[in-house]
């Protein structure tokens, strides 16, 4: 496929689309970013998930599709990726394709010739971009829709407009994310590292919530009826227990949890101690 278009990206604005992306997806693709050849820059590959009839689309699933380019032409291992397709459907067939991703910060003159060839496979495909560097541990990730702008026939540039991104990790995948955002890291947290790092994420929101009801009793902010309603819900939603018997009701929630771990411990030492003197029968 050779270049013969220009890439224009627009700002966010009014497509009608939003894009819900599982977590499970930049696992995967910052995956298949370290086990790239030397010689590529970046990594593409296949978006999988559903399109509701609103205009939502949402990416549980990602394959890496091979790829080459050079100069102004670039190459996409078609064949592979069809196979990738059709064994992912044997898996789960409520699973499309509902688009492509790319590595890097920033859209090339070459997406839109794999935007096209995502073109045929689905309509209206989306670009997933995401900035694997991750500098100062930020996270740059971006959803687009193409459009052409054309004058007459003449097809003259794809306009990429970026759509709204919705993110959303259950507290054990947010542990892991953190830990991907910092490239290179010692060890991975343990359960009482994790336990920690949600409860200082807990208390900070909190800290927050609270200097926000501050400012607006003072009159320094200007009250948000939505968010109003929303805290509303949440102190709605604690239970009304005395400190006495949430603390009863934590200790016994930690003794179960332990007694869970010291049973799982004890068979796996079993399991251990069986394959060992199993091998060492079959030796004598």
């Amino acid at each position: 496929m050779a270049m013969g278009r220009t890439v224009l990206h627009m700002p966010s604005g009014h497509t009608g689309v939003v894009a819900k992306l599982h977590p499970t997806v930049l696992f995967n693709i910052s995956d298949s970013y370290i086990r790239r050849n030397d010689q590529q820059e970046r990594v593409i590959g296949t978006l999988l998930g559903s399109i509701s009839p609103d205009g939502t689309v949402e990416i549980r699933n990602s394959y890496a599709v091979p790829h080459s380019e050079q100069a102004d032409q670039v190459a996409v291992d078609i064949d592979y990726h069809r196979t990738m397709f059709e064994l992912h459907q044997r898996v789960n067939h409520k699973e499309i394709i509902v688009g492509w991703y790319s590595t890097g910060s920033s859209l090339s003159p070459s997406d839109t010739l794999i935007h096209d060839f995502y073109g045929r496979e689905v309509a209206n495909p989306v670009l997933l971009t995401v900035d694997t560097a991750f500098a100062e541990e930020k996270v740059n990730i971006k959803v687009f829709v193409s459009t052409l702008l054309t004058l007459g026939e003449r097809q003259l540039a794809a306009q990429f407009h970026e759509v709204q991104l919705d993110l959303r990790l259950i507290e054990a995948e947010r542990i892991g994310f953190d830990v991907l955002k910092k490239t290179m890291v010692e060890k991975l947290p343990n359960d009482l590292e994790g336990l920690e790092a949600t409860i200082e994420r807990l208390q900070d929101m909190i800290d927050r919530v609270f200097r926000y009801v501050d400012d607006v009793v003072e009159g320094q902010v200007q009250p948000d009826n939505s968010v109003g309603r929303f805290l509303a819900d949440t102190m709605a939603s604690v239970p009304r227990i005395s400190s006495d018997a949430f603390d009863k009701l934590f200790n016994d929630s930690v003794q179960d949890l332990l007694l869970v771990l010291y049973l799982a411990n004890l068979t796996k030492t079993q399991l251990i101690l069986a394959e060992k003197l199993n091998t060492a029968a079959q030796i004598v």
